[in-house]
């Protein structure tokens, strides 16, 4: 009975009704235990007429078994694997145990349940409900609530109902319902109705202490009356002021130590593992004395129900007393009697858990077979399962090596399950174990890359540092990776002596020449050269790791280099191609935490080329993927190229408040990050003609520690901003190193923007005409736009008005193609200024301009002909999400087929 629930039972009904029409839904109902989620969920069900019905539940004692919770969830239904893609049904079949899959990635497993739900809701509508999700183990809630955030257009509601406990469970991307206590009315009625004959002060004394929680009120009131009734005498007043849940779970303690031992026994048994069925708890139970008579006085107080030879606790709390108020000896004899009775290869895992509960000295017996656990968990992709095992099986570890070896795997897995807290921890405990410098490498490593979203880069890049010293000699390869680290983090951080220093270690390596670690190696030597002024000896070992970035064997982190040097280098067109080809990879592998940090810089190449739309679909789906994973200076990165974008395209307002937004985490932390905000805001001021602000503002930019970056490209703008304002002199220097940079990056881009500053300081009609050359033969729309847009002004001025008039007009309508509003108001001002009536065009002319991002996503990979199976196999989607999205493009591109979608000449 739901009493004083109106509005979130209705909520929870729409949610329903909303399925039933053909659309997802999913909603977190929060609350403290016993506020009533357990009752919502059992309405939903009751509701749930002609639906799939999928029923999980977290328990607090299993969160060490990877993917068990979604393993029951989904076991009756494993016949359909066959219906996945195969390298889905390949990984949910190693998260499960069913196939000797070597490493099954998590996000390949959450894309498989997504394509499983999927597939039953092609049938009929379906409805997954999960019980306690705060107590899943991580591998199953991370599967289901990236199923749960993906679902658009498929039949499928997932409600999860989640207690906040001291390490909240984050679900970012999903609606939230908290559920507060019951208001006073409701409350005095659900009391009277289930404890009538109260006095009246005790009846305000529960409800005092309940405060609304309807378990609390059914719990207490019963004890009250009861006590009552049997004239003990009780205080009416208020007293201690324990938690509800407390007060409530106390209550739970005192029915089960008045049963007898031998129930208490049963029930610490049922209680030990939920897994257990009826036959194995009776096989336990015998051991430590008690039998399945011994149910029966626990029954009769209602704390179990046993229904089909099944046992159940009325309540999650119920189950945690039953353990809680066992003395330790008895859960230890529990837990042995588990080892014992779990023989079968099936339950290795659950039988070696039991074990360790069972040890409490150092045993490394023991201690080997959780670490042969973790290794079977760490096959399936459970990550914080694997931490878990790796932690206990260094706290039962004899050996201080061996010790110190699995906490610091503890650590690692901790981190990689985005424990952060746990994993510092572990890791500067790990370090304290040992004297191995590998090991204390490892964890110093680790402790750097928290400290990058803690802290800032900068700090990362220091304690990389610390870790490469440690096993340069004795393990290069290793001390690639944490120079990197070092490098690629002191470079987001602007701080050049660290990328320096970083340099000088990694020449220091004796690395196989001519491998491609080495030619990353050298090519991290070369930024050190590039961002302190010194291209002449940066470009050749930046162009070679760009030419072998695309290579597929590539490391993924080693590709990052490039796409970076290729920026520096403004090679746009060839890393758009290296990263595209990673990104296909990682999309392939499922490889997903890497997809942000390369659509950054495919975002990056195609925003500074002029393709708006393609930078802005990336942007969207980086942005994404990092609010889910909890990058959130990745996030702030990624902002900042869409205040970059947002001043392109004339978006004032959008560009000012994204720059509020992600300069007060960036500035002091990423410099290059911060620079790149602070461009965009240097050329929304330019292109609406505050020349003086525009110029304040690209001077920090092209004076500040990010000045040699791909960021050397704001000089061009810079030259602008300074002609503009009638004082080109002020310049000077900046525009000498960006010279010197061009003329050795010697790409097109680089000679086309260094042509049109050429042009605007010395007055030169050649350097215009050999930039225009150069835009029309290599491309970059919005450069090509802006370079025409100052060629029609320097005609105008020298009064040729017909060749004014002909830039002008290209450049009024490759601004409108753009989107870029505030350069066409530019110049249709210049139009007018020769006697023209230009009118303002209201949208580009590109078909995809009206699409969302992910629709552009979609329809482009329609278009070359791929399947909605293999773009949802791409995109972590449903194929029903894409169909979806392709019915809502067709109407905005003017096509009525797929087969149409080829014929536009999407890029």
């Amino acid at each position: 009975m739901l009493v004083g629930r109106d509005g979130e039972r209705g909520h929870v009904e729409r949610l329903l009704g909303q399925v039933s029409s053909g659309r997802s839904a999913a909603l977190v109902i929060r609350g403290e235990a016993g506020i009533g989620k357990s009752a919502l969920l059992d309405h939903a069900v009751a509701t749930a007429h002609d639906m799939w019905v999928l029923r999980g539940v977290g328990i607090e004692s299993e969160a060490e078994l990877a993917f068990g919770a979604l393993h029951l969830l989904l076991y009756p239904y494993l016949d359909r694997l066959d219906l996945l893609p195969g390298p889905q049904a390949a990984a949910l079949r190693g998260a499960f145990g069913l196939s000797s899959e070597s490493s099954a990635n998590p996000f390949l497993i959450g894309a498989a349940t997504l394509t499983l739900l999927a597939e039953m809701a092609a049938e009929k509508p379906l409805l997954c409900v999960v019980d306690d999700a705060h107590w899943l183990d991580r591998g199953s809630s991370d599967a289901l609530l990236f199923a749960a955030r993906r679902f658009q257009a498929d039949p499928v509601a997932m409600l999860f109902a989640v207690r906040d406990t001291a390490v909240p469970l984050r679900t970012p991307g999903i609606e939230e319902l908290t559920v507060p206590g019951l208001p006073p009315d409701a409350a005095g009625g659900l009391l009277d109705h289930h404890s009538p004959g109260l006095t009246a002060p005790m009846r305000t004394r529960v409800l005092e202490e309940a405060d609304g929680n309807p378990l609390a009120l059914l719990e207490l009131g019963a004890a009250r009356l009861s006590a009552q009734r049997e004239g003990r005498a009780e205080p009416a007043h208020q007293v201690g002021p324990l938690p509800v849940t407390r007060r409530v779970q106390e209550m739970f303690r005192e029915q089960i130590v008045g049963l007898p031992e031998a129930s208490q026994s049963i029930l610490l048994v049922a209680a030990a593992d939920r897994f257990a069925g009826m036959g194995t708890v009776l096989r336990v139970a015998g051991a430590v004395g008690a039998g399945m008579s011994d149910l029966d006085a626990a029954e009769r107080t209602g704390l179990i129900s046993v229904t089909d030879g099944e046992l159940a606790f009325r309540h999650p709390l119920v189950r945690a007393a039953a353990y809680q108020c066992a003395t330790h000896r008895r859960r230890i004899a529990v837990h042995r009697a588990f080892a014992d009775a779990l023989t079968s290869p099936d339950v290795l895992d659950r039988r070696i858990w039991h074990l360790a509960a069972a040890t409490t000295e150092p045993d490394e017996t023991v201690a080997a077979e959780l670490e042969r656990t973790a290794q079977r968990a760490e096959r399936r992709g459970g990550a914080m399962a694997v931490s878990a095992a790796y932690d206990r099986a260094g706290r039962l570890s004899v050996d201080p090596e061996l010790k110190a070896r699995r906490i610091a795997k503890a650590a690692l897995t901790a981190y990689d399950a985005g424990k952060p807290d746990r994993a510092a921890r572990l890791a500067v405990e790990a370090a304290s174990l040992t004297s191995d410098p590998s090991v204390i490498a490892e964890a110093t490593l680790l402790r750097g890359q928290i400290e990058y979203e803690r802290t800032s880069p900068e700090a990362d890049a220091v304690l990389a540092a610390e870790a490469a010293r440690l096993v340069m000699n004795s393990s290069p390869e290793r001390a690639v990776v944490m120079l990197t680290e070092m490098i690629c983090t002191g470079r987001d951080a602007g701080a050049l002596p660290l990328i320096t220093e970083g340099g000088r270690l990694m020449g220091e390596l004796r690395l196989p020449p001519k491998s491609r670690l080495r030619a990353s190696a050298d090519a991290q030597i070369g930024w050190g050269d590039l961002l302190s002024g010194r291209p002449e000896n940066a470009v050749g070992p930046l162009r070679a790791v760009l030419e072998i970035g695309g290579e597929r064997d590539t490391d993924l982190i080693h590709r990052i280099v490039a796409g970076f040097s290729g920026l520096m280098l403004a090679e746009d067109e060839s890393t758009i191609a290296v990263m595209e080809t990673m990104l296909a990879e990682v999309r392939a592998g499922g490889a997903l935490t890497w997809i942000p940090y390369a659509q950054e810089v495919v975002a990056l190449a195609h925003a500074l080329r002029g393709d708006f739309l393609t930078a802005q679909t990336c942007l969207a789906e980086a942005v994404a993927l990092s609010n889910e994973f909890g990058m959130d200076m990745e996030v702030a990165v990624l902002r900042a190229t869409s205040v970059w974008l947002a001043a392109a395209t004339g978006d004032e307002s959008r560009c000012r408040e994204l720059a509020t937004e992600v300069l007060p985490v960036l500035e002091g932390r990423h410099a290059v990050g911060a620079a790149l905000t602070s461009w965009g805001l240097g050329m929304l001021d330019l292109s609406a003609g505050r020349y003086r602000a525009a110029f304040d503002a690209l001077y920090a930019v092209c004076t500040g520690p990010a000045k040699y970056d791909f960021l050397i490209r704001a000089v061009a703008d810079l030259v602008e901003a300074a002609v503009r304002d009638g004082n080109p002199d002020r310049c000077a220097d900046q525009f000498a190193a960006f010279e010197r940079w061009a003329v050795h990056a010697d790409s097109p881009v680089a000679t086309a923007l260094l042509r049109r500053c050429q042009a605007m300081l010395g007055d030169s009609e050649e350097h215009f005409r050999l930039a225009l050359d150069l835009h029309d033969k290599h491309g970059g729309r919005f450069d090509q736009a802006r370079t025409r847009l100052m060629y029609g002004e320097w005609l105008r001025r020298r009064r040729r008005r017909g060749e004014a008039r002909t830039e002008l007009d290209a450049a009024l309508a490759g601004f409108r193609r753009l989107g870029a509003s505030a350069w066409e108001t530019r110049a249709a001002s210049e139009l007018t200024a020769l006697g023209e009536r230009p009118t303002l065009g209201t949208a580009a002319d590109d078909p995809l301009t009206n699409l969302t991002p992910q629709e552009v996503q979609v329809v482009r990979l329609a278009a070359i002909g791929l399947s909605n199976k293999e773009i949802a196999a791409q995109l972590f989607l449903s194929p029903r999400t894409i169909g979806h999205h392709l019915y809502r493009a067709y109407p905005k591109l003017g096509v009525s087929r797929r087969i149409e979608l080829a014929q536009l000449g999407l890029e």
